[in-house]
């Protein structure tokens, strides 16, 4: 086994144990998934969730996006295809709307099957003409509490999406340090990647607590997450000892699919549900701010 491929095994356990490590500290610690402590401890784990929203938000603007975005382009450039379309947005937006979709899909279906249930309960005969009014109030009041208790069974799908699109993306983070070339540059990109991954492994395990994820669940989807970086390695060692080059197109698409689910979960989930109270709203965006800082900062060095 020459050196190189032991500084790969070595980096593919490294970033597996600091994984398991940073994302079962939220999943393990009975104060993260504490929901009736203090007026004081409900604030501190806002403040948390906040943070970790602006890392949601730097990882989605600053390392997600821009990585897919490099890895398309150069791809079609090398197959020479020359469009004036947004092929590249174009992919992005198709995650987008896959996840939009799926989600209107499953909020409908829940919907009928609670109005349906809802009509079982209710006497057969119902005003039409002068009590039409009244009705009108009950079913907005009806329909504000489906809103309600489906948004609230829907923040489990919404995780299951975020840990999915986090997921693939630590694949191909992965796969760049198996296919390095050189010890210096494995250990390198090792480095960056491990430090950039314990925040958000961190987050995702704040997210997952917080949700409806039962404890179990997110155990195991902190374990498979903490899987998908030495499985982007150990897929970048066969390729380098196999010497394939097929497949980079495929890999970019996954890229721009996983980017568009992102940028779902993050504007249409992470920010919202962190600003949707008034209660410390400047604070709340300090914390959101700060967390978007350490990450940028953290690209910036590189």
């Amino acid at each position: 086994m020459d050196y190189l491929l032991q500084v790969k095994i070595g980096a593919l356990l490294g970033l597996l144990l600091l994984t398991l490590f940073f994302g079962f500290i939220p999943a393990r610690m009975r104060w993260f998934r504490e929901t009736s402590g203090t007026e004081a401890h409900q604030m501190v784990l806002s403040f948390i969730s906040c943070f970790a929203g602006g890392v949601f938000l730097a990882a989605c603007l600053l390392d997600i996006i821009p990585d897919y975005l490099t890895d398309i382009n150069a791809e079609l450039a090398a197959r020479r295809v020359d469009t004036s379309f947004p092929l590249p947005e174009f992919i992005m937006a198709a995650g987008f709307f896959t996840v939009l979709i799926v989600e209107r899909i499953v909020l409908n279906c829940k919907h009928d099957a609670q109005q349906g249930s809802d009509q079982e309960r209710s006497p057969l005969m119902q005003g039409n003409g002068h009590g039409h009014g009244h009705g009108r109030s009950a079913d907005l009041e009806g329909s504000a509490h489906h809103v309600h208790v489906d948004l609230q069974a829907h923040s489990s799908f919404r995780s299951f999406m975020l840990f999915l699109s986090l997921s693939l993306h630590s694949v191909f983070e992965g796969l760049a340090i198996g296919l390095q070339t050189t010890d210096s540059k494995v250990m390198e990109i090792c480095i960056a990647i491990v430090v950039h991954k314990s925040i958000i492994v961190f987050s995702l395990s704040v997210k997952l607590v917080q949700s409806t994820v039962p404890p179990i669940w997110v155990a195991a989807y902190v374990g498979v997450f903490a899987m998908m970086s030495p499985m982007g390695i150990a897929l970048g060692i066969g390729v380098t000892e196999a010497q394939l080059t097929s497949g980079i197109l495929i890999q970019a698409i996954l890229e721009g699919l996983a980017a568009g689910t992102f940028v779902y979960i993050t504007f249409m989930e992470i920010l919202p549900h962190e600003l949707n109270s008034p209660e410390n709203q400047l604070l709340k965006v300090f914390f959101i701010l700060l967390g978007f800082s350490v990450m940028a900062g953290l690209t910036f060095l590189g």
